[in-house]
Parts: C-alpha cells; sequence; structure tokens
C-alpha cells in the first residue's frame, strides 16, 4: 500500500483557496482538496504579531506525490513563505487510501508551474 500523507495549507482569502485546490486536484497532484470554513489565524512575522484570517486546505496525497505537490504550492501560493505540514496517514479506509493513491501521478519531470 502506498503511503498516504494530508497535507495542511492556509490561504489569505476563498478565490485563492479554490484556484490552489482546483490546480492541485487537475494536475494529479492532490486526490482530493477540503476546503475549510475561515479560521482566524495568530502569528509572528518579521517580528510583528499578525491576527488574520485564513482558509484552511486539507490535501489528500501520497508520499511519492509530495515533492511536485510541494514545488506546486510554493509557485501558486501568494505567501512568501506558505504553510505547509504534511502528515503521515498511519489508519483509514483500505479502499478510500487506495483511491488517494491511484489519484495521485508522479510527474517525470515535475509540472512546469506558472
Amino acid at each position: 500500500m502506498t503511503e498516504v500523507l494530508l497535507v495542511i495549507t492556509t490561504l489569505p482569502d476563498q478565490a485563492s483557496a479554490n484556484a490552489l485546490a482546483a490546480r492541485l486536484v487537475e494536475e494529479h497532484l492532490a486526490a482530493c482538496v477540503n476546503i475549510l470554513a475561515p479560521c482566524g489565524s495568530v502569528y509572528r512575522w518579521q517580528g510583528v504579531v499578525e491576527t488574520v484570517s485564513e482558509i484552511p486546505l486539507l490535501i489528500k496525497t501520497s508520499r511519492a506525490g509530495y515533492p511536485a505537490l510541494e514545488a506546486a504550492v510554493r509557485a501558486l501560493h501568494p505567501y512568501e513563505i506558505p504553510e505547509l505540514i504534511a502528515l503521515p496517514v498511519t489508519h483509514g479506509l483500505a479502499a478510500y487510501l487506495d483511491w488517494v493513491a491511484a489519484s495521485v501521478t508522479i510527474p517525470n519531470p515535475p509540472p512546469a508551474i506558472a
């Protein structure tokens, strides 16, 4: 069984969240992306404490597909340093995890993201 990852990121608005989610699925870099309700985030950036509203994304991909997914997020994300955290999925419905693995294509070479 292919190792599945749950990848978390946040976007500044609904439009950029929708665009990134669609692009990741269209490019076969993710099997599914859940776009969650806006949440409040508090963080320190360049010495200043920021409080903003963000849109969280839950991205399902494979370990093998992660490098291409990371490259796409870095290229398409509006933040200079986007949150990008990958968690291994250790348990789950086998049929779902197989579907995730089958839905992610490992590009060779990686796609040119513009």
